[in-house]
Formats: C-alpha cells, sequence, structure tokens
C-alpha cells in the first residue's frame, strides 16, 4: 500500500489516506470509453454505408419463399447453390408483408465486415441488401411488379424510417448497379411517389 496526503479536508491537518497500488477495477465511464474505443476500432475495418439496394427473389407471382431456401440458394455448394459465404440480404419481404431478418445489422451506418451481404457484385462492402419476394411472372420467365399491398405497404415504412435515419445513402434498384431486371419495378419512380428525395453519389 501506498500513503498519500489530501489537503482538501475540514480538519486542521492534513489527513493521510491509504491508496492501493494494484489495479482497480473499471468504472462504468472507463468501461464505456473502452467499448467506444472497440467500437471504432471494428467500423475501421468496415465501410461506410453508400447504398440501400432493393431486389427480389425472381421467383413466380403468388409463391411464397423461406429464408431456410435462400440461404439453400445462396450458400450451398454448386450445383445447389451459389457456393457464398453469405445470403445476399440482410431481410426478406414476404408476400403477407412479413419482414425477416436474414444477417445481423446494427444499422449505424457502416457495412462491418460480419455485416457484408453478397447482393452486388463489386457494391457489397459499402451497401446494405433487402429483397422483396417475387419479381416474375406465374409462367417463371417474365419480370413483373408483383409486390402484393402488404409488400408494398412494409417496404415503403422500412425505406422510410432507414431514409429518416440514413439521408446521404442512396437508395437503388439491383437493375441500377447491374445488367439486371432485378428487382421488377422502377425504384426511382416508386421513392418518389412516396415523397423521399435521394440522393445522388454515382
Amino acid at each position: 500500500m501506498k500513503t498519500t496526503t489530501l489537503l482538501g479536508n475540514t480538519s486542521n491537518s492534513p489527513k493521510e489516506v491509504k491508496v492501493p497500488m494494484n489495479p482497480q477495477p473499471q468504472t462504468d465511464l472507463q468501461k464505456r470509453i473502452q467499448e467506444s474505443v472497440n467500437t471504432h476500432a471494428s467500423k475501421t475495418q468496415g465501410r461506410k454505408q453508400d447504398y440501400l439496394v432493393i431486389h427480389c427473389t425472381a421467383t413466380p407471382e403468388g409463391r411464397n419463399v423461406t429464408s431456410a431456401e435462400i440461404k439453400i440458394w445462396h450458400t450451398s455448394p454448386p450445383p445447389k447453390g451459389n457456393g457464398w459465404k453469405h445470403v445476399g440480404y440482410t431481410h426478406i419481404f414476404h408476400l403477407n408483408g412479413g419482414v425477416e431478418q436474414l444477417v445481423a445489422n446494427d444499422d449505424d451506418g457502416w457495412v462491418d465486415t460480419w455485416e457484408v451481404t453478397n447482393g452486388v457484385a463489386g457494391y457489397n462492402s459499402n451497401s446494405k441488401h433487402i429483397c422483396v419476394v417475387g419479381g416474375l411472372s406465374k409462367d417463371g420467365k417474365t419480370a413483373k411488379d408483383t409486390r402484393t399491398p402488404e409488400q408494398k405497404k412494409s417496404l415503403e415504412k422500412f425505406v422510410k424510417d432507414f431514409h429518416k435515419k440514413h439521408p446521404t445513402v442512396h437508395i437503388c434498384g439491383h437493375n441500377e448497379l447491374a445488367s439486371k431486371a432485378c428487382p421488377s419495378f422502377d425504384v426511382q419512380a416508386w421513392l418518389k411517389s412516396i415523397g423521399i428525395k435521394n440522393p445522388k453519389i454515382y
């Protein structure tokens, strides 16, 4: 133990107190500071999010798709699947309007390494990908906007909430970043129709 003199007391003589030399447990403030440092270090491993990309599952109108199917399509080795390390989307929008999260995401405006999804080649490290079930007519070949009223409602809410939180992130369709029909509707026209002024970064 070490002794030191404190002069700020109300008695006439200095008061000696014993100060332990061994380290003490971190205070709550110290813990929060360390957590902040660790969080920043984690983020520097990823990239700032620039895009929210909307996809479709490219499945026939009216056909339900489960998250298990998507995981098989994307992560199973060929020929059963694509053999990717990650699925292509963080969220899917089911026919009944339900929204299912497939990949953990803290929605902080950064794409950390553990949040990356394989949505568009060349854009995955700075994008978040979401997907609407459907996108083809019942023949399974022709691109078509098959969104149900419930899907439109839940997608609008999700995108509006996202845009309010991240107003500088550009929202677009897969077909704006690659030669694809996906998501089978004009995302920019739809954004305008729901009152979102979309920032352009490309």
